[in-house]
């Protein structure tokens, strides 16, 4: 071991290396030194050291979690070698949580880690799955993140994060039929709608799921509700009037559908609401809008963006009876999908005009106000989502760039 500084702490500069590069003396000893080195000097040795060396290092309870983010967070380490570090069997899951919930790493950079390709998708979902990750982080991870088993847009989607359902679309040659669950990793086929149709709207869980609404082709906007049961979809009661590019929110028995259009020009502020077996009329939007997102429960419900001949940033919350105006977008646009509740709400991609057609935005809602969020790793419009504020689940659209229908899923923290 080498010299002690004043006080008896020894400093990373004061310990013997090896011709190897190594330090003469023992990980608990080395692990103490870091804690008392320099930050940025100590990202400089761990940038040019062994990644299992140094996951060896930051696992030892001599290098506090805090110490080890601001290393990490520094700029003299690199994304792609703090995922080397973390990714390597020397840092425990529970540890690398714990650096990645700390607040002296910050979101960005963790998000830069935790989606670079020298972290293996399996190791970064159980860190950010660890229950030592408390921190809400405002990103969107695809790292470990399965895909969609069929690309398309004007898809609608319920459920949660690790128990998401997404259903119908189309992929520029047909409407589809298809349904696909998610369980927090991978998305696998469940049973088909009956009847094909894209820019519908859906609701409620995956073993209980509702979807109503959209288009097929010459028929025009549809009535059609479905109810899935987890496995397969029956049909529930018609909506009183049928519509393309609505939302809704709620469960498969306290549903609300909102908004939508004829699939021209006109745009309707109808709102009903599903008992579980049929549909009644709601309390009108106060703004007719078309391929509009929202989110929350029959009684407490948020609806925002949209198109009416303009971009909307319109947000609206309904009680139950009625709506009453909320606080805008930041972004106004339409063709974007949502998740959460009334006073905690996520909004995400979108079309924002010609010179803006597919949007990476996300915002959050308190229930007064939006605020910027992380943008999603792709921007795409005309996408679906589930999941909470923090949970959230993107997943599918229409990309600026071939193959143009989207497959991908991405998960937001």
């Amino acid at each position: 071991m080498g010299r002690m500084a004043a006080g008896g702490v020894t400093k990373l500069s004061e310990l013997e290396i090896d011709s190897q590069g190594y330090f003469k003396t023992d990980i608990a000893t080395v692990a103490t030194a870091v804690n008392s080195t320099d930050t940025a000097d100590a990202a400089l040795y761990f940038e040019g050291l062994d990644a299992g060396y140094i996951a060896s290092i930051c696992d030892n309870a001599n290098l506090p979690a805090t110490k080890a983010a601001s290393i990490f967070n520094h700029s003299n380490m690199t994304a792609a070698k703090a995922a080397s570090i973390f990714n390597h069997d020397n840092l425990t899951v529970a540890k690398a949580a714990s650096i990645v919930n700390d607040t002296n790493l910050s979101a960005s950079k963790a998000h830069s880690i935790l989606e670079n390709s020298n972290l293996a998708g399996s190791k970064c979902r159980d860190i950010v799955d660890h229950p030592n990750r408390t921190r809400f982080l405002h990103i969107w991870l695809t790292n470990g993140v399965g895909s969609l088993g069929t690309a398309r847009q004007g898809l609608a989607g319920c459920g949660t994060q690790t128990a998401g359902l997404s259903f119908g679309g189309e992929d520029g040659s047909n409407y589809l039929a298809t349904t696909e669950e998610y369980d927090g990793a991978s998305w696998s086929a469940g049973g088909d709608l009956s009847n094909a149709r894209s820019f519908l709207a859906g609701c409620g869980t995956q073993t209980a799921g509702l979807s109503f609404g959209g288009i097929y082709g010459i028929e025009g906007p549809q009535s059609a509700t479905e109810e899935y049961d987890g496995t397969s979809w029956s049909s529930g009661g018609n909506l009183g009037t049928a519509r393309t590019g609505l939302a809704g929110c709620g469960t498969q028995t306290a549903g609300l559908s909102f908004g939508g259009g004829d699939g021209n020009t006109t745009r309707y502020a109808t709102t009903e609401e599903y008992d579980g077996t049929s549909w009644s009329a709601g309390g009108n939007l106060n703004t007719a809008r078309e391929k509009l997102a929202g989110c929350g429960t029959q009684t407490a419900g948020l609806s925002f963006g949209g198109y009416d001949g303009a971009y909307k940033s319109t947000t609206e919350e309904y009680d139950g009876t009625s709506w009453s105006a909320g606080g805008d977008l930041g972004t106004a646009r339409e063709g974007l999908a949502g998740c959460g509740t009334q006073t905690a709400g996520l909004s995400f991609g979108g079309y924002v005009s010609s010179s803006i057609p597919y949007s990476a935005t996300t915002e959050e809602y308190d229930g007064t106000s939006w605020s910027a969020g992380g943008d999603l790793g792709t921007a795409r419009r005309y996408l679906a989502g589930c999941g909470a504020q923090t949970a959230g689940l993107s997943f599918g659209g229409y990309m600026g760039s071939s193959p143009y229908f989207s497959t991908i899923t991405e998960e937001y923290w």
